[in-house]
């Protein structure tokens, strides 16, 4: 998705005509909600700035230009393009990166982090010149038409106001690596950037190098199980960009302070479905155990794990994936400070006690701070999905505090899940009455269907798993009777209005999410949550239906072999009110979780025809199903 295309003549024009600004802002709205006015202000030095660069006889006037470009399969946008032919008419891109900034400070001990003044406050950023070089190589490993087409790539970053004579920290030596794949302009530089845009660009295109990019071929999506080997074996599978840079940075030098001064510390790292969060904690797991630190990386869910263990069953990697990913029941009895570093993913599933019967140790969260000096909490609390889920932020921050730990808090929203669509997610939370936003009705690039009839659902579903990457999930709505849980011919999900039948995932199994045979199954939040498919159908039950003119939930609709929602009937006794909130929270939660598994799409079919109604009254052009 692009918010402005144009040609360099058409650019300059609009500026011209003063008609810029209100060509972006249209756009922008229309597809990401309002803007502030200090991104107006934003576009209008930008531009202003970006006509003057381009006021240049030697830049053809039917050079492409696109502004705020959508980066296919994430949520980041490009600020400036400028697209034509080399001088061996080899389709060219120049990715340009804008920043108002007129002074940082450069931040010794973190690879490519500076600080600066930026959205109302002093923050830690990733360097520009990084940035730029980011969005290239996420270009490159999401287009498939980049590689095909052989399209040149050149990535650079413009800081208009920025004296770099007088500031020297943005081109400090610690950052010449970054500098030199995307090189950096500043104030007075117009003739600099001029000349590098020539070196690349000698004939325009009409912007069809941007068409191609645009609209081109994705490649298949990495996915963090399939590429866990080659990460353990210390090669850099995904590169990681903005806040998600920030924090690893962050992760690493907090990691060093407490390997030297043996201070507690806890890092509290926030982010919704598809931020990165298991990405930047494996990357962290890989690194520091390279720096001789003793680290593990823990999740309450064993379905990762189990997915993760048979992926590098039988090969040969540096690192024992058997020590290094762990239960986060593991830590009842650890010595203090055992470990120098714990990475607890997904931890708003953490518990307060351990083991099967849930009768062993004290609260995981006091554990694992107490094992390590640096603990990593990676939370979304609109991920709780059962009863005992005690992870919270305040929780954490309870524990933290009574050891005295330094507390650090960080958020990650770069998304990348759902196809990048963070309009999705906010859609969704309006859609399930989670939160109010501005997402009323879903019009955007993400394959989001409702189906009247389940069977049509699952043929689609089943078309998609061309590489095993797509797979049908429930809620649990139906029984698992042990009769039938170890037998694929025993449906337990029985649709009978429209004769639909399919089995629950089979017990004797834990690699139910990566297993050829799964796309004959449902799974449901117990076996996918932390994991990720291209393409999710989801069933909703009788747990989640449309009356009165409200999404509503009825926890009684849960199956009884269902332990999500256990201890909820006492819990109702003592305290009704506190029960209906918190089962309430749970079933909406269950369903978010399950309908952002998908990374380019997610097919649905509710039980209850009034859902399935009001949810197709909520999509821009919807027929399907």
């Amino acid at each position: 998705m692009i918010v402005y295309e144009s040609t360099k003549n058409g650019f300059m024009n609009d500026v011209e005509n003063d008609s810029i600004l209100g060509r972006i802002e249209t756009e922008y709205t229309k597809h990401f909600g309002n803007s502030g006015l200090s991104q107006v202000n934003s576009w209008k030095n930008s531009m202003d700035n970006m006509y003057k660069v381009l006021n240049d006889i030697t830049i053809p006037a039917d050079a492409g230009i696109a502004i705020e470009f959508n980066i296919p399969m994430t949520a980041k946008r490009i600020d400036f393009i400028i697209t034509g032919l080399s001088e061996n008419a080899e389709k060219t891109v120049i990715i340009i990166e804008l920043k108002q900034w007129e002074k940082c400070r450069k931040i010794d001990g973190r690879d490519g982090i500076v600080e600066t003044y930026t959205g109302h406050a002093l923050r830690q950023v990733a360097h520009p010149s990084y940035q730029a070089w980011s969005y290239q190589s996420i270009l490159e490993s999401y287009s498939q038409t980049v590689q095909d087409e052989h399209i040149g790539l050149h990535p650079c970053a413009y800081l208009q106001n920025y004296q770099i004579s007088s500031q020297t920290d943005i081109i400090d030596p610690i950052y010449k690596e970054y500098i030199e794949k995307a090189p950096l302009f500043g104030r007075g530089d117009v003739a600099k950037l001029r000349s590098f845009i020539d070196r690349y660009i000698k004939r325009g295109d009409q912007g069809a190098a941007l068409y191609d990019i645009a609209d081109g071929k994705i490649r298949p999506s990495k996915m963090l199980q399939d590429v866990l080997r080659s990460m353990l074996s210390g090669n850099r599978e995904f590169v990681m960009i903005d806040d998600q840079k920030v924090v690893y940075e962050q992760a690493k030098a907090l990691a060093e302070e407490s390997r030297q001064d043996t201070q507690k510390r806890v890092l509290i790292v926030k982010g919704g479905p598809g931020t990165g969060k298991t990405v930047v904690a494996v990357n962290l797991l890989v690194d520091l155990t390279r720096k001789g630190m003793l680290v593990q990386y823990a999740t309450k869910n064993s379905a990762p794990r189990n997915v993760y263990f048979q992926k590098l069953k039988g090969k040969r990697i540096d690192l024992s994936p058997k020590f290094l990913f762990k239960g986060t029941g593991t830590y009842v009895g650890a010595e203090e400070n055992q470990f120098d570093v714990l990475l607890a993913d997904e931890a708003h599933r953490l518990n307060l006690k351990s083991g099967m019967m849930h009768n062993y140790g004290e609260n995981q969260i006091k554990e694992i701070i107490a094992a390590a000096k640096l603990s990593v909490f990676f939370i979304d609390e609109e991920q709780r999905v059962t009863l005992q889920d005690i992870g919270s932020i305040d929780e954490i921050e309870k524990q933290a505090k009574a050891q005295n730990a330094e507390i650090c808090t960080m958020q990650l929203s770069s998304q990348f899940r759902c196809n990048g669509s963070d309009g999705y997610l906010a859609w969704l939370d309006n859609l399930l009455e989670i939160k109010e936003t501005a997402n009323y009705e879903l019009d955007m690039d993400f394959d989001f269907r409702v189906y009247d009839d389940p069977n049509d659902m699952r043929k689609e579903i089943i078309r998609k798993n061309t590489k095993n990457k797509s797979r049908i999930v429930a809620g649990y709505c139906w029984n698992w009777p042990k009769e039938g849980q170890n037998n694929k011919d025993f449906c337990d999900i029985d649709i009978p209005a429209h004769n639909f039948r399919i089995s629950w995932n089979l017990k004797n199994t834990d690699t139910w999410a990566i297993d050829r045979d799964s796309i004959n199954e449902a799974g449901c939040i117990h076996t996918c949550q932390g994991l990720e498919f291209d393409y999710v159908g989801v069933i909703v039950g009788d747990d989640l239906r449309y009356e009165n003119g409200h999404v509503i939930t009825d926890y009684t609709k849960r199956a009884k072999t269902d332990k999500s929602l256990f201890g909820i009937k006492k819990m109702m006794a003592e305290n009704p009110e506190e029960a209906e909130k918190t089962a309430d929270e749970i079933i909406r939660n269950t369903y978010r979780t399950l309908m952002t598994r998908g990374m380019k799409g997610c097919y649905i079919f509710c039980t209850d025809a009034a859902l399935n109604k009001y949810i197709k009254s909520r999509i821009h052009g919807q027929n399907n199903g």
